[in-house]
Protein backbone atom coordinates (compact mmCIF):
# COMPACT_ATOMS: atom_id res chain seq x y z
CA UNK A 1 0.00 0.00 0.00
CA UNK A 2 1.31 3.42 -0.94
CA UNK A 3 -0.32 6.58 0.30
CA UNK A 4 0.32 9.77 -1.64
CA UNK A 5 -0.14 13.11 0.04
CA UNK A 6 2.05 15.62 1.82
CA UNK A 7 2.91 12.60 3.95
CA UNK A 8 3.96 9.60 1.86
CA UNK A 9 4.04 6.21 3.59
CA UNK A 10 5.52 3.15 1.90
CA UNK A 11 5.30 -0.41 3.18
CA UNK A 12 7.36 -3.10 1.46
CA UNK A 13 7.54 -6.48 3.21
CA UNK A 14 9.31 -5.90 6.54
CA UNK A 15 10.81 -2.59 5.44
CA UNK A 16 8.99 0.70 5.49
CA UNK A 17 9.67 4.37 5.32
CA UNK A 18 7.82 7.55 6.07
CA UNK A 19 8.55 10.71 4.12
CA UNK A 20 6.83 13.87 5.23
CA UNK A 21 7.01 16.85 2.91
CA UNK A 22 6.19 20.13 4.61
CA UNK A 23 6.59 23.53 3.02
CA UNK A 24 8.45 25.72 5.49
CA UNK A 25 7.10 29.24 5.65
CA UNK A 26 8.66 32.45 6.93
CA UNK A 27 8.61 32.42 10.72
CA UNK A 28 8.86 35.45 12.95
CA UNK A 29 12.50 35.64 11.89
CA UNK A 30 11.38 35.79 8.23
CA UNK A 31 13.31 32.71 7.14
CA UNK A 32 13.05 31.83 3.46
CA UNK A 33 10.18 29.59 2.41
CA UNK A 34 11.41 26.16 1.31
CA UNK A 35 10.39 22.53 1.15
CA UNK A 36 12.03 19.89 3.29
CA UNK A 37 11.73 16.08 3.38
CA UNK A 38 11.56 14.45 6.79
CA UNK A 39 12.24 10.71 6.75
CA UNK A 40 11.88 7.74 9.05
CA UNK A 41 14.30 5.00 8.02
CA UNK A 42 13.46 1.33 7.58
CA UNK A 43 15.29 0.69 10.85
CA UNK A 44 12.57 2.42 12.82
CA UNK A 45 11.34 0.31 15.71
CA UNK A 46 7.78 -0.84 15.15
CA UNK A 47 5.57 -2.30 17.83
CA UNK A 48 2.32 -3.99 16.88
CA UNK A 49 -0.19 -4.29 19.68
CA UNK A 50 -2.85 -6.27 17.86
CA UNK A 51 -1.38 -9.53 19.19
CA UNK A 52 -1.83 -8.65 22.84
CA UNK A 53 -4.78 -10.85 23.81
CA UNK A 54 -5.24 -9.44 27.29
CA UNK A 55 -6.40 -6.04 26.10
CA UNK A 56 -7.89 -4.25 23.14
CA UNK A 57 -5.34 -3.00 20.59
CA UNK A 58 -6.42 0.58 21.30
CA UNK A 59 -5.73 0.36 25.04
CA UNK A 60 -2.00 1.28 24.85
CA UNK A 61 -2.88 4.20 22.58
CA UNK A 62 -5.53 5.40 25.01
CA UNK A 63 -3.09 5.17 27.91
CA UNK A 64 -0.57 7.21 25.94
CA UNK A 65 -3.14 9.89 25.09
CA UNK A 66 -4.50 10.05 28.65
CA UNK A 67 -0.99 10.41 30.08
CA UNK A 68 -0.25 13.19 27.60
CA UNK A 69 -3.50 14.97 28.48
CA UNK A 70 -2.76 14.76 32.20
CA UNK A 71 0.73 16.15 31.63
CA UNK A 72 -0.64 19.01 29.54
CA UNK A 73 -3.31 19.98 32.06
CA UNK A 74 -0.89 19.87 34.97
CA UNK A 75 2.20 21.42 33.40
CA UNK A 76 1.43 23.34 30.21
CA UNK A 77 -0.21 26.74 30.57
CA UNK A 78 0.32 28.17 27.10
CA UNK A 79 2.38 27.81 23.95
CA UNK A 80 3.35 29.34 20.63
CA UNK A 81 3.86 27.43 17.38
CA UNK A 82 3.60 27.50 13.62
CA UNK A 83 0.29 25.81 12.81
CA UNK A 84 0.09 23.97 9.47
CA UNK A 85 -3.29 22.69 8.32
CA UNK A 86 -5.49 21.58 5.51
CA UNK A 87 -8.71 19.63 5.35
CA UNK A 88 -10.90 18.28 2.61
CA UNK A 89 -14.23 20.11 2.35
CA UNK A 90 -16.90 19.24 -0.23
CA UNK A 91 -14.45 16.87 -1.89
CA UNK A 92 -11.73 19.47 -2.42
CA UNK A 93 -8.33 19.42 -0.69
CA UNK A 94 -6.87 22.95 -0.62
CA UNK A 95 -3.28 24.10 -0.29
CA UNK A 96 -1.61 23.88 3.11
CA UNK A 97 -2.23 26.92 5.29
CA UNK A 98 0.36 28.25 7.73
CA UNK A 99 -0.19 30.52 10.72
CA UNK A 100 1.65 31.66 13.79
CA UNK A 101 -0.52 30.60 16.69
CA UNK A 102 -0.66 31.55 20.36
CA UNK A 103 -2.78 29.41 22.64
CA UNK A 104 -3.50 29.76 26.34
CA UNK A 105 -5.08 26.66 27.85
CA UNK A 106 -8.12 26.87 30.07
CA UNK A 107 -7.22 26.70 33.76
CA UNK A 108 -9.74 25.96 36.50
CA UNK A 109 -9.18 26.21 40.26
CA UNK A 110 -11.80 25.35 42.87
CA UNK A 111 -14.41 25.18 40.14
CA UNK A 112 -13.61 28.66 38.87
CA UNK A 113 -12.01 29.46 35.51
CA UNK A 114 -8.83 31.38 36.26
CA UNK A 115 -7.66 31.53 32.64
CA UNK A 116 -10.09 31.20 29.71
CA UNK A 117 -9.13 29.21 26.64
CA UNK A 118 -7.63 31.83 24.31
CA UNK A 119 -6.46 31.74 20.68
CA UNK A 120 -4.58 34.13 18.40
CA UNK A 121 -3.80 33.30 14.76
CA UNK A 122 -1.70 35.26 12.26
CA UNK A 123 -1.81 33.62 8.83
CA UNK A 124 1.43 33.43 6.85
CA UNK A 125 0.53 31.55 3.67
CA UNK A 126 -0.80 31.02 1.08
CA UNK A 127 -1.21 34.51 -0.38
CA UNK A 128 -5.00 34.26 -0.26
CA UNK A 129 -4.95 34.28 3.56
CA UNK A 130 -1.64 35.99 4.34
CA UNK A 131 -2.11 38.81 6.83
CA UNK A 132 -5.38 37.49 8.26
CA UNK A 133 -5.54 37.72 12.06
CA UNK A 134 -8.06 36.01 14.31
CA UNK A 135 -8.66 36.20 18.05
CA UNK A 136 -11.09 34.13 20.07
CA UNK A 137 -11.33 34.06 23.87
CA UNK A 138 -13.68 31.72 25.68
CA UNK A 139 -16.55 33.59 27.32
CA UNK A 140 -15.66 36.95 25.74
CA UNK A 141 -17.16 39.03 22.93
CA UNK A 142 -20.49 37.19 23.20
CA UNK A 143 -18.73 34.00 22.16
CA UNK A 144 -17.67 35.51 18.84
CA UNK A 145 -14.24 35.54 17.27
CA UNK A 146 -12.89 38.76 15.80
CA UNK A 147 -11.00 38.70 12.52
CA UNK A 148 -9.69 40.87 9.73
CA UNK A 149 -8.19 40.21 6.31
CA UNK A 150 -5.14 41.91 4.83
CA UNK A 151 -5.03 44.92 2.52
CA UNK A 152 -8.16 46.93 1.83
CA UNK A 153 -10.36 44.09 3.07
CA UNK A 154 -8.64 44.43 6.43
CA UNK A 155 -9.83 47.97 7.06
CA UNK A 156 -12.51 46.73 9.44
CA UNK A 157 -12.70 44.06 12.12
CA UNK A 158 -15.44 41.49 11.78
CA UNK A 159 -17.13 39.64 14.65
CA UNK A 160 -18.13 36.12 13.63
CA UNK A 161 -19.93 33.22 15.24
CA UNK A 162 -17.23 30.48 15.32
CA UNK A 163 -19.83 27.97 14.13
CA UNK A 164 -21.42 30.26 11.55
CA UNK A 165 -21.23 29.95 7.78
CA UNK A 166 -18.52 32.57 7.22
CA UNK A 167 -16.23 31.31 9.97
CA UNK A 168 -16.67 27.67 8.92
CA UNK A 169 -16.22 28.23 5.19
CA UNK A 170 -13.43 25.88 4.11
CA UNK A 171 -13.14 24.41 7.62
CA UNK A 172 -14.06 21.13 9.26
CA UNK A 173 -13.65 22.34 12.82
CA UNK A 174 -14.36 25.71 14.46
CA UNK A 175 -11.63 27.74 16.13
CA UNK A 176 -13.07 26.67 19.48
CA UNK A 177 -11.68 23.16 18.78
CA UNK A 178 -8.13 24.21 17.88
CA UNK A 179 -5.16 23.30 20.05
CA UNK A 180 -3.29 20.33 21.41
CA UNK A 181 -5.57 19.81 24.42
CA UNK A 182 -8.63 19.62 22.18
CA UNK A 183 -6.78 17.22 19.88
CA UNK A 184 -6.03 14.91 22.81
CA UNK A 185 -9.61 15.06 24.07
CA UNK A 186 -10.88 14.18 20.58
CA UNK A 187 -8.40 11.31 20.25
CA UNK A 188 -9.50 9.85 23.57
CA UNK A 189 -13.20 10.22 22.74
CA UNK A 190 -12.75 8.63 19.32
CA UNK A 191 -10.52 5.82 20.60
CA UNK A 192 -12.90 5.00 23.45
CA UNK A 193 -15.82 4.86 21.03
CA UNK A 194 -13.97 2.80 18.41
CA UNK A 195 -12.84 0.39 21.12
CA UNK A 196 -16.46 -0.77 21.36
CA UNK A 197 -16.73 -1.46 17.61
CA UNK A 198 -14.38 -4.41 17.21
CA UNK A 199 -10.78 -4.96 16.24
CA UNK A 200 -8.40 -2.60 14.48
CA UNK A 201 -4.68 -2.57 13.72
CA UNK A 202 -2.61 -0.39 16.05
CA UNK A 203 1.13 0.17 15.67
CA UNK A 204 3.73 2.40 17.29
CA UNK A 205 6.77 3.66 15.38
CA UNK A 206 9.32 4.91 17.87
CA UNK A 207 11.82 6.75 15.66
CA UNK A 208 9.60 9.00 13.58
CA UNK A 209 10.55 12.62 12.99
CA UNK A 210 8.79 15.86 12.19
CA UNK A 211 11.61 18.01 10.84
CA UNK A 212 14.27 17.47 13.54
CA UNK A 213 11.82 16.60 16.30
CA UNK A 214 11.96 12.99 17.50
CA UNK A 215 8.47 11.54 17.69
CA UNK A 216 6.61 8.35 18.44
CA UNK A 217 4.09 7.80 15.68
CA UNK A 218 0.84 6.02 16.52
CA UNK A 219 -1.04 4.49 13.60
CA UNK A 220 -4.58 3.13 13.75
CA UNK A 221 -6.14 1.30 10.79
CA UNK A 222 -9.79 0.32 10.41
CA UNK A 223 -9.83 -2.15 7.53
CA UNK A 224 -13.61 -2.49 7.40
CA UNK A 225 -15.54 0.60 6.38
CA UNK A 226 -18.31 1.35 8.87
CA UNK A 227 -20.41 4.44 9.47
CA UNK A 228 -19.24 4.48 13.09
CA UNK A 229 -15.60 5.05 12.08
CA UNK A 230 -14.28 8.52 11.31
CA UNK A 231 -11.31 7.28 9.29
CA UNK A 232 -9.66 4.39 7.51
CA UNK A 233 -6.12 5.33 8.65
CA UNK A 234 -5.07 7.84 11.29
CA UNK A 235 -1.59 8.76 12.46
CA UNK A 236 -0.63 10.82 15.50
CA UNK A 237 2.93 12.00 16.11
CA UNK A 238 3.87 12.51 19.78
CA UNK A 239 6.88 14.72 20.49
CA UNK A 240 9.07 12.47 22.64
CA UNK A 241 10.57 15.38 24.56
CA UNK A 242 7.41 17.39 25.21
CA UNK A 243 5.05 14.38 25.54
CA UNK A 244 2.39 16.03 23.39
CA UNK A 245 0.98 15.29 19.91
CA UNK A 246 2.31 17.71 17.29
CA UNK A 247 0.81 16.19 14.15
CA UNK A 248 -2.43 14.43 13.22
CA UNK A 249 -3.35 13.09 9.80
CA UNK A 250 -6.22 10.91 8.59
CA UNK A 251 -7.36 9.16 5.42
CA UNK A 252 -10.70 7.76 4.33
CA UNK A 253 -11.15 4.51 2.44
CA UNK A 254 -10.25 4.24 -1.27
CA UNK A 255 -13.08 5.25 -3.56
CA UNK A 256 -12.32 2.43 -6.02
CA UNK A 257 -11.17 -1.17 -5.69
CA UNK A 258 -7.39 -1.19 -5.46
CA UNK A 259 -7.31 2.58 -5.14
CA UNK A 260 -5.37 4.72 -2.71
CA UNK A 261 -6.66 5.95 0.66
CA UNK A 262 -7.89 9.55 0.46
CA UNK A 263 -6.21 12.20 2.60
CA UNK A 264 -8.95 13.99 4.55
CA UNK A 265 -7.14 16.27 6.99
CA UNK A 266 -3.74 17.04 8.48
CA UNK A 267 -2.69 19.37 11.29
CA UNK A 268 0.87 20.03 12.47
CA UNK A 269 2.37 22.19 15.21
CA UNK A 270 5.95 23.21 14.35
CA UNK A 271 8.47 25.07 16.49
CA UNK A 272 6.42 24.57 19.66
CA UNK A 273 7.47 26.74 22.61
CA UNK A 274 5.77 25.92 25.91
CA UNK A 275 4.91 28.14 28.86
CA UNK A 276 6.03 31.39 27.27
CA UNK A 277 3.95 33.48 29.67
CA UNK A 278 1.14 34.65 27.39
CA UNK A 279 -0.96 37.47 28.83
CA UNK A 280 -4.40 38.94 28.22
CA UNK A 281 -2.76 41.44 25.86
CA UNK A 282 -1.74 38.58 23.57
CA UNK A 283 -5.44 38.01 22.92
CA UNK A 284 -6.52 41.65 22.68
CA UNK A 285 -7.21 43.45 19.39
CA UNK A 286 -5.66 46.57 20.97
CA UNK A 287 -2.23 44.91 21.02
CA UNK A 288 0.00 47.35 19.07
CA UNK A 289 1.90 44.44 17.51
CA UNK A 290 -1.29 43.34 15.73
CA UNK A 291 -3.02 44.88 12.71
CA UNK A 292 -6.58 45.03 14.01
CA UNK A 293 -8.33 48.35 13.39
Amino acid sequence: MTIRSSCDVCFAHSKWCVILLLSLVPSVSQETSAQQAIAVSSKTNRTAVADLKSEHPLDPALRMANASLQNLRENIHDYEAVFVKRCRVDGALPKLQYANVKIRNRKVQAGQTTAPFSVYLNFLAPASVKGREVIWVEGRNNGNMVAHESGLKGMINVNLDPNGYLAMRGQRHPITEIGIENLLVKLIETGSRDRQQGECDVQFFSNAKIRDTACTMLQVVHHEKKDCFDFHIARVYFDQSLNIPIRYESWSWPTTDGGQPVLEEEYTYLNVNLNVGLRDSDFDIANPAYQFR
